[in-house]
């Protein structure tokens, strides 16, 4: 006899239809339930419209003047920002000095006074507003991306916006149960008492960060820190000046179109020599470095002046190990060229070295080969159809990237793309790289140690599993990995055993848009931010022990109390009141009673 369901799932109710239907109802459904998600999840629509004045470089059309010679420093010492790949200027900025630091810092503390009393809504409000600019300028915010570090708008969605945004929507969903003061487990011994960790604004904190990002590392530690509750100065990287004081514009504005004071957060462009009078100046709490390891080395000795928290992240050599079971050869070359030219190789979490087994290497080669070969270099001018990657940001390194690369040929290893650097027949002034490909490298090369933050897919052979971890450890740094495979065992293996701060299984760099907490081992620095590990970072970590029931708080026993009238006979019974509160057996804890009792 059939049977019918009178309140079908969906699940049920999508599976009874015909399979031509079931990828439309299944699409509906999820967008059905993320809309009544929204809906049950949010507060106030209302968001504040606010609008940020474009600079005239954004405007199409705009053509800045040539330089013959690029360079960030001009003839008068002021910041000389241009396209690196055109050569052409975007902007000439004077330099912030000491002073500036300090009138921006102690601007940034009055307004954070009062900052640290609004509530968590009103953050959020904040926040809303700014992801709400985001997201209906886009377009905007890659060009400026583009324009100032060299990068493709594809590169710049994916590493800039989507990541921000995200942030952005893991802090408004997440954020708050994040700072929630959490309870702790109290002894016995401590019973009527309520212990508590509580997370409070430090103050104002600094970020100092890298160029190859410039939207989302600028972004990222000001939503973070303004969200606890801090202030916070920027400095950026005096490479993309230009744009980092057009984004720190946005959030200004978002923050004062919601009534509130926008010296919370600050922009600061400044020589090296001058940044040190931010590392080490006593009005900051934390400090969040991105960067290179020298530079690191001279931050903390800086921090050590005023002894500010500290959280420095140093880039790596990311391993991607490749199992012999790899099912789709294809679909992994996708994400392995994705993993390396991401902004052109300059990723502190790009895939730096591929390490593949036996079975699989030469059919690996073979794949990856024409791909590469195939990917056109150019600018956000170009049509977007003519371009997959971009310039890098400097041909400065140029002369140590084609000597590393020479010299692994030399001992053996072979080049089978690129190499050099590439005078690009439309932008001769521009900064740009051949995509290259080496394969055969070994431990013993430069180039399979040292980070080359450029277009290099460089291949290593692993003779086993074991072989090829040993490969992945090989290098100072600890950074990010990956690993590409079947067999589970393997797998886990390969995550638990390769010495880094995050890996992804079947992927690369999920756990970045996962929000999970980002940071390094070893060469690679330490602390974490993102997630609420990193969002925790930027706190005061307050302990508070209250009472758990009225007029119950703690007393003195006599026999321990000042003036001590017997010391033997205090010291048996605090010999007893340690039994008996944590002794491990019952026999010990009844002893521990009588001797508290027989010595009070």
């Amino acid at each position: 006899m059939a049977t019918t369901t009178l309140n079908p799932s969906p699940l049920e109710w999508i599976m009874s239809l015909p399979a031509s239907y079931q990828a439309i109802a299944s699409l509906s459904v999820a967008l059905l339930s993320l809309l009544l998600l929204s809906i049950w999840n949010s507060e106030s629509t209302d968001h504040e419209n606010f609008i940020v004045p474009l600079p005239s470089q954004l405007e199409e059309g705009y053509v800045g003047a040539q330089l013959v010679k690029p360079s960030i420093k001009a003839d008068n010492g002021h910041i000389q920002c241009y396209s690196p790949a055109t050569g052409r200027l975007l902007e000439v900025q004077k330099p912030a000095s000491a002073h500036d630091i300090d009138t921006a810092i102690e601007k940034a503390a009055e307004a954070q006074k009062e900052w640290a009393r609004t509530t968590f809504k009103q953050r959020r409000k904040v926040l809303r507003t700014l992801m709400r600019w985001i997201l209906k300028n886009q377009d905007i915010i890659a060009r400026a991306a583009c324009l100032d570090s060299g990068k493709t708008k594809v590169d710049a969605s994916l590493g800039e916006i989507l990541v921000t945004v995200e942030k952005l929507n893991w802090l408004l969903k997440s954020g708050e149960a994040a700072l929630k003061p959490e309870t702790r487990g109290v002894p016995f011994l401590m019973m009527y008492k309520r212990a508590e960790v509580r997370y409070e604004p430090l103050g104002v904190v600094a970020a100092c960060v890298s160029w190859n990002y410039p939207f989302h590392n600028l972004l990222g530690p000001i939503v973070s820190s303004i969200f606890a509750g801090n202030g916070i100065i920027v400095k950026g990287s005096e490479a993309t000046a230009w744009s980092n004081s057009f984004f720190v514009d946005i959030v200004k504005r978002a923050i004062s179109a919601c009534g509130h004071n926008p010296d919370l957060v600050a922009s600061v462009n400044c020589w090296p020599e001058v940044a040190d009078h931010l590392t080490s100046h006593p009005g900051i709490s934390h400090i969040t470095f991105i960067g290179s390891r020298p530079v690191a080395k001279l931050v903390a000795k800086s921090a050590s002046k005023t002894l500010p928290a500290l959280c420095i992240e140093l880039g790596g050599k990311d391993a991607s190990i490749i199992l012999d079971d790899v099912k789709d050869l294809h679909k992994l070359s996708s994400v392995l060229i994705r993993g390396v030219f991401q902004s052109m190789g300059q990723n502190c979490i790009g895939i730096e070295r591929i390490i593949a087994l036996p079975k699989i290497y030469d059919r690996l080669v073979d794949t990856l080969e024409p791909r590469i070969k195939a990917l056109r270099v150019g600018s956000i001018l170009d049509n977007p159809k003519d371009t997959d990657v971009g310039a890098v940001i400097s041909g400065l390194g140029f002369d140590r990237l084609e000597r590393m690369i020479n010299d692994a040929v030399k001992q053996g290893a072979r080049l089978l793309a690129g190499g050099q650097r590439l005078v690009h027949p439309k932008y001769p002034q521009g900064h740009y790289f051949s995509p290259t490909l080496l394969v055969d490298v070994t431990m013993d090369m430069e180039i399979a140690r040292e980070e080359v933050f450029g277009p290099v897919c460089l291949i290593m052979k692993a003779q086993n599993v074991t072989h090829a971890i040993q490969i992945a450890n090989s290098t100072e740094y600890g950074l990010g990995g990956s690993v590409f495979g079947s067999n589970k065992m393997e797998l886990a293996r390969v995550a638990n055993e390769m010495r880094c701060g995050m890996v992804a299984v079947n992927d690369f760099a999920v756990f970045y848009l996962a929000q999970m907490p980002f940071g390094g081992v070893g060469g690679s620095g330490y602390g974490r931010f993102m997630g609420a590990e990193g969002l925790r970072s930027v706190c005061n970590l307050k302990s508070v022990c209250t009472d758990r029931f009225p007029g119950i708080s703690t007393s003195i026993p006599p026999r321990v109390d000042y003036p001590i009238r017997d010391t033997n006979k205090a010291w048996e019974f605090c010999k007893g009141l340690v039994e008996f509160s944590v002794g491990t057996t019952m026999d010990s804890k009844i002893a521990g009673l009588l001797r508290l009792i027989s010595n009070s």
